[in-house]
């Protein structure tokens, strides 16, 4: 199948401060998937995310991310990779940001439970994952995150898969 595309939406400076709050304090491989034109993997550096990863299909964004990283002195210490976010294996990441459209949560919320480690965290931007429950949010309307710990998604599938209550 045809991966749906997702139209390119810059994040708000509001959108970065909440996304990057909700991964304060946190440690590991940080991963912007359709990272558009690297304001946020540049901004995740900047607050001590390392390492810090976008993953872009667009040539014209990547070469923005790009020169948006050299511009801010981080050439070379961040990295933005031209690949199919559906063909990167995500499992040593520990921190995943996703602004994508609501039609690609579906699919990519089965990717991430598959192959994220129980300790990672996943913070989307403008749509909630609609099958799961949020750890945390932060925002209201346009500029609303949400946080998601792997470990309590996992748990609250199999809950309900069981047919327990959660």
């Amino acid at each position: 199948p045809v991966p749906p595309q997702v139209p390119y939406q810059p994040s708000s400076p509001r959108q970065v401060a909440n996304a990057l709050a909700l991964l304060r304090g946190r440690a590991g491989k940080t991963v912007d998937l359709g990272s558009g034109d690297g304001r946020l993997v540049v901004e995740a550096y900047k607050q001590g995310l390392r390492p810090a990863l976008g993953y872009e299909l667009n040539p014209w964004l990547l070469r923005l991310a790009k020169y948006r990283a050299w511009r801010a002195g981080y050439h070379g210490k961040v990295s933005f990779l031209r690949e199919d976010l559906w063909k990167v294996d995500l499992s040593d990441c520990n921190n995943v940001i996703v602004f994508l459209a609501p039609s690609v949560k579906p699919p990519l919320a089965t990717k991430l439970l598959a192959e994220l480690p129980d300790g990672a965290r996943v913070v989307s931007g403008r749509f909630p994952f609609p099958s799961w429950t949020p750890s945390s949010t932060l925002g209201q309307g346009l500029e609303q995150v949400w946080a998601y710990d792997i470990k309590e998604v996992r748990q609250a599938a199999q809950s309900s898969a069981q047919g327990s209550p959660v």
